[in-house]
């Protein structure tokens, strides 16, 4: 079920997703100052690729809540209500619903992603 789940994800726009956040996390690697900003875009990546099948996980301490703080200041409320929206937006119909789970999924990571680790969970 993850791999079709994952397959419709990637023809939908999850693929292109994907992209934008290499683009963006390989912009962002170009100076030093902001190679951990473009960690966590890789990060996004990795979940908005495929995110059947993918938890996240919080192991975040002091450092990482001050990240986060200043990742929501800069860029992470933006992301995350467009992501929350779209979610709520595929909510609206039955077929919709696993696919708004996982928008809202990326959501929560695009809000607070440092100290949130992406794992693959086997069922």
């Amino acid at each position: 079920m993850r791999f079709i789940g994952n397959l419709i994800w990637i023809i939908c726009g999850g693929l292109l997703s994907a992209l934008g956040w290499w683009i963006a996390g390989l912009l962002w690697c170009i100076t030093i100052v902001g190679i951990p900003v473009g960690l966590q875009c890789f990060k996004m990546s990795s979940i908005s690729l495929n995110p059947f099948g993918k938890e996240v996980v919080d192991e975040g301490g002091a450092v990482s809540l001050l990240l986060n703080i200043l990742w929501i200041i800069f860029s992470g409320i933006e992301l995350a209500v467009v992501n929350a929206a779209f979610g709520c937006l595929l909510c609206i119909t039955i077929v919709g619903i696993p696919f708004g789970k996982q928008f809202f999924k990326i959501a929560r990571v695009a809000l607070m992603p440092f100290g949130a680790k992406v794992v693959r969970v086997h069922y």
